[in-house]
């Protein structure tokens, strides 16, 4: 049987304490969440309507436009270069603009944290992100994977976490609830060197 003081809803900062003591939490603790899955809806919607967009005026750039009729023994074979080049250039633009909305969307809804929950034991934690059109995509690493490269007092808006074997930072949105603050930053929000 657990002890009294284990039960209740004062257990969900039990955590922070026993963690300083040096043991381990008994069960899962959300140690951070920002629900935004409406603003990253809008965003999905936004950047496929761009992606949409820019890939028809590519596509309506490389049609050309109907021939003249020319008169016999007349050449016209530069103005068709230069036609030709303008075209695939704007299409070629038009799909670089399109792609480049397309993967920031896609990078920054990927990369945005909605809520990080330190597994039962300490060793493993959970990070959710906002996904594209806000569905969520959760994965788990050990906790000697994460690393918090600022404290939650020293930036303005954005935590950027590290994870060992990722590319790009993770971000926390300081407008979210921390709900265990001092165990956030001696778990999650602590500096290592990866």
């Amino acid at each position: 049987m657990a002890a009294p003081w284990l039960r209740g809803p004062r257990a969900l900062l039990l955590p922070a304490r026993l963690l300083h003591a040096g043991a381990l939490p008994p069960r899962d603790v959300l140690l951070f969440q920002h629900e935004r899955g409406r603003f990253f809806a809008v965003l999905g919607l936004f950047c496929a309507g761009q992606g949409v967009f820019w890939a028809s005026l590519a596509l309506a750039a490389l049609t050309p436009p109907p021939a003249p009729a020319r008169e016999p023994g007349a050449s016209g074979r530069g103005g068709d270069l230069r036609s030709a080049l303008w075209r695939y250039g704007l299409a070629a633009g038009c799909g670089a603009v399109g792609s480049l909305v397309l993967g920031a969307g896609l990078v920054f809804s990927l990369r945005s944290v909605r809520s990080v929950m330190l597994r039962a034991g300490g060793k493993q934690v959970t990070l959710t992100t906002h996904a594209p059109f806000g569905l969520g995509a959760p994965f788990t690493v050990p906790l000697n994977q994460v690393s918090c490269m600022a404290h939650r007092g020293e930036v303005p808006a954005m935590l950027p976490l590290k994870i060992k074997g990722r590319r790009f930072y993770f971000l926390l949105d300081k407008a979210g609830h921390f709900p265990n603050a001092q165990l956030f930053d001696t778990t999650v929000g602590a500096y290592r060197s990866l």
